[in-house]
């Protein structure tokens, strides 16, 4: 068992040497962790983590609470944050909190350590403590280097990635474009390094709706990548992939199209990532979805068929992207009404599902409800019924009798059930159920409840109780009113 531990250095007669020396202990403690973890000695990493916090914890308990505490806290956290001991990273992090308050500002080292706490606490979805770590290094920063300093990269960035997931837009906008100019006046305008802050404006743009201002940052991106790389390179095709998200949001589908099947291309050829990588899959998707949304369902097939291939290939045929992948190819399928072969895909990844995460998860109600749709469609109505009532039993267990994803399920057997001429009480007491949790989710002016009320009334009417029809119609004649109104708008 390795049991070395960084060494305090209060007590050094040159206190800078110590501190450069204590740092150096740091990085060396962090880098035999990361090393351990890497050829899977998770035990020895462990091991060497618990020695240091023992030993830190011992001078804690003596009443030492100094930089050399807060920094070697910060690394042991660091190292199990990299094993993904989050409950332990908590106490840590709770520990160093309470050291890091009582400091100075111009401590060694803290600035490194609070940029370390921001990033960790945003790992952890604690937003509110990781700005505030990133604020007091941002404000030390200033005091110590001045406001347009390189070193104010690192937490600027970490503060506008914090705003970003907690929605606060323009202010993460702000930050970014910070982070821009600091890199652009101590860098240049071609500079790599604002690439990070570049995709985050624009993917910050592109969500917000604004996709004629998220075109400028890429279209930076795409040519930092191509001056540097060179045209074939697949950073380029990667930054050509941002820019169809850009067409695609503006409604130029052709040319977004053009710029996917290039970035596809250029990242194939430059051999920049795996076939089977996560990020080449879900471009080969985003396509297929934009062909088959232009009516040019054939080609997205093409794309959905060699998804499916290089998982099945690379991951063999069972594993679970292979189902969906089928799934995909089956929506394909039976958009263009070839329903005998969406059965049979549907069929497969059912058959995958019921292997990989067993018949009675509500993942494998996706495929059934979609099977029972199918069925209906090649007019094998009790076969459909089958399976939409067993998807409806699935999800009532999973999500209870009043959720959304059952008033889906009885939707679809309603329309099953209504070609099978059952009751129409009945038919009626489900439809009415579903109104009910619709209103619930979507309120009372939701389109889904207007296209729900529509299929009550019909009832309604079908059983002769026309008292109950009137203030039903009334409120449709309302929602449509306002509906309209809302598309005009």
């Amino acid at each position: 068992m390795i049991s070395r531990s960084v060494t305090s250095f209060q007590h050094s007669s040159d206190k800078l040497d110590g501190m450069k020396d204590f740092e150096r202990e740091l990085q060396e403690l962090f880098d035999e962790v990361k090393m351990m973890i890497m050829m899977g000695n998770q035990n020895d990493a462990i091991d060497l983590l618990q020695a240091n916090y023992e030993a830190v914890k011992e001078r804690m308990n003596a009443g030492v609470r100094g930089i050399e505490e807060a920094a070697t806290i910060d690394i042991i956290a660091l190292g199990y944050m990299a094993i993904g001991d989050v409950k332990f990273v908590n106490a840590l992090l709770d520990m160093l909190n309470e050291v890091v308050d009582s400091l100075k500002d111009d401590e060694p080292l803290l600035d490194s350590v609070l940029v370390h706490m921001g990033s960790m606490y945003s790992t952890l979805g604690k937003f509110e403590k990781s700005m505030s770590a990133y604020r007091r290094a941002i404000g030390n920063m200033e005091s110590i280097y001045g406001k347009n300093s390189v070193f104010l990269i690192t937490p600027i960035l970490g503060m506008a990635k914090v705003l970003s997931s907690i929605g606060r837009t323009s202010k993460a906008v702000e930050f970014y474009h910070r982070a821009i100019s600091l890199l652009e006046s101590s860098r240049g305008a071609e500079s790599e390094d604002l690439v990070i802050p570049l995709f985050g404006v624009g993917s910050l743009l592109l969500k917000e709706g604004k996709p004629v201002e998220a075109e400028s940052p890429f279209l930076r991106i795409f040519d930092i990548y191509k001056k540097l790389y060179g045209e074939n390179d697949g950073r380029v095709g990667l930054a050509m992939c941002s820019l169809a998200h850009v067409k695609c949001a503006v409604g130029d589908a052709n040319e977004a199209i053009s710029l996917y099947r290039k970035a596809l291309q250029v990242i194939t050829t430059s051999n920049y990532m795996a076939l089977d990588d996560s990020i080449m899959e879900k471009m080969r998707i985003d396509l297929a979805e934009l062909l088959h949304a232009v009516g040019r369902g054939k080609e997205g097939r093409e794309l959905l068929e060699q998804c499916l291939m290089i998982t099945e290939k690379y991951k063999g045929k069972e594993d679970p992207s292979s189902a969906t992948h089928l799934i995909n190819l089956a929506t394909s399928h039976s958009r263009s009404k070839n329903y005998v072969e969406a059965e049979r895909l549907l069929r497969t990844s059912l058959e995958i599902m019921g292997k990989t995460v067993g018949p009675d998860d509500q993942s494998i109600t996706f495929p059934m409800l979609h099977l029972a749709v199918t069925l209906y469609h090649l007019k094998r109505d009790e076969e459909a019924e089958q399976l939409a009532l067993e998807a409806l039993h699935i999800r009532e267990k999973a999500f209870g009798k009043d959720s959304l994803p059952v008033a889906e399920a009885l939707d679809c057997l309603v329309s099953i059930q209504t070609r099978l001429k059952k009751d129409d009480e009945e038919l009626l007491e489900q439809l009415t159920r579903v109104l009910s949790i619709q209103e619930r989710e979507f309120g009372p002016e939701g389109e889904e409840v207007m296209i729900t009320l529509k299929k009550v009334v019909f009832y309604l009417d079908k059983l002769g109780r026309k008292n109950e029809i009137f203030p039903l119609q009334k409120r449709l004649s309302a929602l449509g009113m306002k509906f309209k109104q809302r598309i005009q708008h």
